[in-house]
């Protein structure tokens, strides 16, 4: 017990743990007044009262710190990896990091403007409807592009880029270092997200066995490259290694957790067309897409991955939209 308040001690010394929770605040009470009693983000079919979200997003953040402890209790025997000793020299990671964001950046633009173009609605990290009820219908043809883009973009394309720079799968923590470990955590972390969704919202089983089936298949491998792959190339086999080179570990694991959110800035219920609009978009991104705190805490980074894979497994996609919604969309894609 002394041993756990003394590291929790250190952590609510340390000046970016709280900048961090300072800027959380802000962005908390900040979100009402731009709200101005409503919610005119279109998240989901029936936005949630202003107030409702920020409440239930800290709710939230505390039971995936409790998450985040499990896990770490889980993995307490592990010795604990040198991240910083898997990155280049200060100068050359920082102009990976730079350049690495600055091509991030470019591709998710650029999406943003092809899936308006083409579809109506910009690619982004997510599909319309895979964290919050459904606005519209996508097509098979725009379902397989945004995985095809973000697949090949952000995660074959700076994996491939790395791997010729002569990184190796060990440097881009790829691989792990203690299987069974990270099978257990997986196994456990699974099941309580499961068991979460399934309990929280039980739109999933009143699909039928069929759906259940085609379509945790077809959620889970193109999720598989529309989200999961590139969150984990892009940020935990590149980024963390560098931000741990660059910053200290607290700050390193808030880049990291930060980082997230950030690549997820062109959701498709995101508006910037004003500045109140642009602004509220950025809060509630960082309010909705939590995940990052969760990830960026673990105790061994190489099963950080296959943690982010069971954290966010595609048949709970199926659970999280509109039942309706996942009927209408199965037919069509079975039509092709």
């Amino acid at each position: 017990m002394s041993s756990f308040g003394s590291r929790l001690g250190f952590l609510i010394r340390q000046r970016s743990f709280q900048v961090a929770l300072a800027l959380w605040v802000l962005i908390s009470v900040a979100a009402l007044p731009l709200c101005h009693g409503t919610m005119p983000l279109p998240i989901g079919p029936h936005p949630g009262a202003p107030a409702a979200m920020v409440i239930s997003s800290s709710i939230a953040l505390i039971f995936m710190v409790l998450e985040i402890g499990l896990v770490a209790l889980i993995t307490r025997r592990r010795e604990l990896p040198d991240l910083a000793a898997r990155a280049p020299e200060r100068s050359v990671a920082l102009r990976e990091t730079i350049v690495l964001w600055l091509y991030g950046a470019l591709v998710l633009l650029v999406g943003r403007f092809i899936g308006l173009h083409f579809f109506g609605a910009g690619i982004a990290m997510h599909l319309n409807g895979s964290l919050v009820g459904a606005t519209r219908v996508q097509s098979p043809a725009e379902v397989y592009t945004w995985a095809a883009y973000n697949g090949i973009l952000l995660a074959l394309v700076p994996y491939v880029v790395f791997r010729m720079r002569g990184y190796s799968n060990q440097q881009l923590n790829l691989k792990s270092s203690n299987l069974k470990s990270d099978v257990i955590v997986i196994a456990v972390v699974l099941a309580i997200g499961c068991f979460m969704d399934l309990t929280l919202n039980g739109n999933f089983l009143r699909l039928t066995h069929h759906q259940q089936i085609v379509g945790g298949l077809m959620s889970f491998v193109l999720h598989l490259f529309g989200t999961d792959l590139p969150v984990m190339i892009f940020i935990y086999s590149v980024l963390m290694p560098r931000y741990a080179k660059l910053t200290a570990p607290v700050t390193a694991f808030l880049l990291g957790a930060a980082s997230y959110p950030a690549m997820h800035v062109f959701e498709s219920w995101t508006r910037y067309d004003s500045l109140a609009h642009s602004a509220l978009s950025v809060i509630v991104v960082f309010h909705r897409q939590r995940l990052g705190a969760r990830l960026g805490l673990p105790r061994h980074l190489t099963s950080r991955h296959r943690r982010y894979s069971a954290d966010r497994p595609r048949l709970r996609y199926s659970v999280k939209g509109d039942a309706s919604f996942r009927s209408t969309e199965l037919q069509s894609l079975r039509r092709t």
